[in-house]
């Protein structure tokens, strides 16, 4: 049973700021590329993928700092909401610029605002935070994240009942093997164990197995919207609706929407996991 959630002190949070600075280095890009199948240039000066700001200044907390999930423990930056379980919701960007190999990035982030719903699962509590995403001077991404917050009761790993996806214009299939979910933790030093700990994903969590990051789906689709439409898009916004787990394979599927691009992720057969809009200068 979690502890009561006291919001207005939760909403003490709201205003709080940070900044962390990072450098984006050929080496990184090339983990990016190895890990993600993206083929980008690594010599300084070339555009680097996009998304990739999320791989850049983690937070690196010790570890006698964890929690027994692999996350940071409460407080700090972030408000210690007394729920056990936290996932990336949603979010959107605005890209103004590209990201360079060699531009010294800053993430400069701030607590939007923090609220408490009932959801079908139980309560929730969502954190809202901005980040503006600056590199040599100019800022190059403007990032709203949506993180939810909720209780550790199971209910996670029963799928709602949900229409299946539809086929998309586009899709492409991806498989997340266990190796890529572990990969693209230690790209943006995640050690949130549901997406590599099997055991632990199972027992501890009651999830069917090891559990799909929501910033990987959202970077997969961003990417594939990019391809299709042949250049960065000028916005990109998601949401998550449901999990997707390693063993079985996921789909990326897009269809045009006026000039904008409707994405979404879904197993064969399954419901949307992560729906998206990506729009065009």
């Amino acid at each position: 049973m979690s502890a009561p959630i006291d919001i207005e002190y939760l909403k003490g949070w709201i205003g709080r700021e940070e900044s962390a600075t990072d450098i984006v280095t050929p080496q990184l890009v090339a983990r990016f590329n190895a890990t993600l199948g993206t083929v980008t240039e690594t010599a300084a000066g070339a555009i680097a993928p996009l998304l990739i700001h999320l791989c850049l200044a983690p937070p690196a907390a010790p570890m006698d700092a964890l929690g027994p999930d692999g996350h940071p423990a409460r407080g700090g930056f972030l408000p210690p909401v007394p729920l056990q379980r936290r996932m990336w919701a949603g979010g959107a960007f605005t890209f103004k610029d590209d990201l360079r190999v060699g531009d010294e990035v800053t993430r400069r982030s701030r607590i939007l605002d923090v609220s408490v719903k009932e959801g079908r699962t139980g309560t929730l509590c969502f954190v809202t935070v901005e980040h503006s995403i600056v590199a040599n001077g100019r800022t190059a991404i403007v990032e709203r994240q949506d993180i939810v917050y909720r209780q550790a009761d199971g209910a996670s790993a029963k799928p709602a009942a949900a229409e299946p996806a539809p086929k998309g214009e586009h899709s492409f299939t991806v498989e997340p093997t266990p190796t890529l979910l572990f990969r693209y933790s230690a790209l943006t030093f995640n050690g949130h164990r549901i997406h590599y700990d099997a055991p632990y994903a199972r027992e501890e969590e009651n999830y069917p197995g090891l559990v799909v990051h929501g910033p990987m789906q959202a970077t997969l689709l961003a990417h594939f919207a990019a391809r299709i439409k042949g250049r960065r898009p000028a916005t990109f916004s998601f949401r998550s609706s449901s999990t997707l787990f390693d063993g079985e394979p996921f789909i990326l599927s897009a269809s045009e929407d006026g000039a904008a691009l409707r994405l979404w992720t879904a197993r064969s057969g399954g419901p949307a996991a992560m729906s998206a809009e990506a729009t065009f200068d």
